[in-house]
């Protein structure tokens, strides 16, 4: 085998930077191809970055949101595509209020998983990153990307499914994305103290939910990336209209997140090739990949 090839597979622009995004550097370094496939335009998100918070900007989001990931892709060396399907946006109200007319979460599931089909079995990826089936939060997108994934996956191997949607591809692997674990945040906050500084991470490990918890137990597979945290940081940065450059994300030293916590965690959600947990490399077990 020449060539390894990745696909992550997210809802929105900015899901690549904050979800793998260290290991897509790493691998695109290795000499790996790496393709994102965004599924949404990312329309509906919320300006989350005062400074971006402009006229112009609200009149131009759809566009905006496309040079945002053309920079982020550029950062991490990585391929992109849009599958082109309408941002669902999160609602929020009690009760929640309808989700929009025409919006990817509403899609008929066959239809998105038929354009990611298509998408696979041409890039043609040995394996695939996705969200859990909780969608590593409940935004309706991530939840329909989790769907829309795993129906891909299997159908993309079978030649009785789609059959106008190219020749035939059987990714090897899938892997679930888990980059929100308790420890993690507990390690660092604890660092903080240590060094005599209120860390940024109280609140949250007060009101954690004690089932989010439960996807530490699931991971399988933590891929050593450190040297390429600062490079997934540029590419989150990238995201302006997201991303709040004084936000938490930024607040715990570089230092001491590479010493104290230097991977990212994947779940192996499906193989067809034999494996031996836990794992140290989404290829393993992989021809080429020793």
């Amino acid at each position: 085998m020449s060539e390894l090839r990745l696909m992550a597979v997210h809802a929105h622009p900015d899901d690549e930077s904050s979800k793998g995004a260290a290991t897509m550097a790493r691998y695109v370094d290795e000499g790996v191809r790496v393709m994102v496939v965004t599924l949404t335009g990312g329309e509906r998100g919320d300006i989350l970055n005062p400074a971006m918070d402009l006229p112009e900007v609200h009149g131009r989001m759809a566009e905006i949101r496309r040079e945002e990931m053309a920079k982020a892709a550029a950062i991490l060396g990585v391929e992109h595509h849009w599958l082109g399907f309408i941002d669902s946006g999160l609602p929020e109200g009690d009760p929640l209020p309808p989700l929009p007319e025409g919006c990817f979460a509403l899609e008929p599931l066959e239809v998105p998983t038929e354009a990611l089909v298509r998408v696979i079995r041409d890039f043609k990826p040995h394996v695939i990153t996705t969200y859990d089936e909780n969608g590593g939060y409940p935004h309706p997108d991530h939840i329909m990307c989790h769907k829309v994934s795993v129906a891909a996956y299997e159908a993309a191997a079978d030649h009785l499914l789609y059959p106008d949607a190219g020749t035939p591809w059987a990714a090897h692997k899938l892997y679930y994305n888990h980059g929100f674990l308790r420890q993690r945040m507990q390690v660092l906050q604890d660092e903080f103290a240590k060094n005599g500084q209120e860390g940024p991470f109280a609140k949250w490990l007060e009101s954690w939910d004690p089932e989010i918890d439960l996807s530490a137990n699931r991971v399988t597979t933590r891929i050593e990336c450190a040297k390429y945290f600062q490079q997934r940081d540029e590419a989150l940065l990238a995201h302006a209209t997201q991303i709040d450059p004084k936000s938490f994300f930024f607040t715990t030293p570089m230092e001491w997140q590479q010493r104290l916590w230097p991977t990212e965690e994947f779940e192996l959600a499906r193989s067809r090739v034999p494996v031996s947990l836990p794992e140290t490399d989404l290829f393993t077990g992989i021809e080429g990949r020793n």
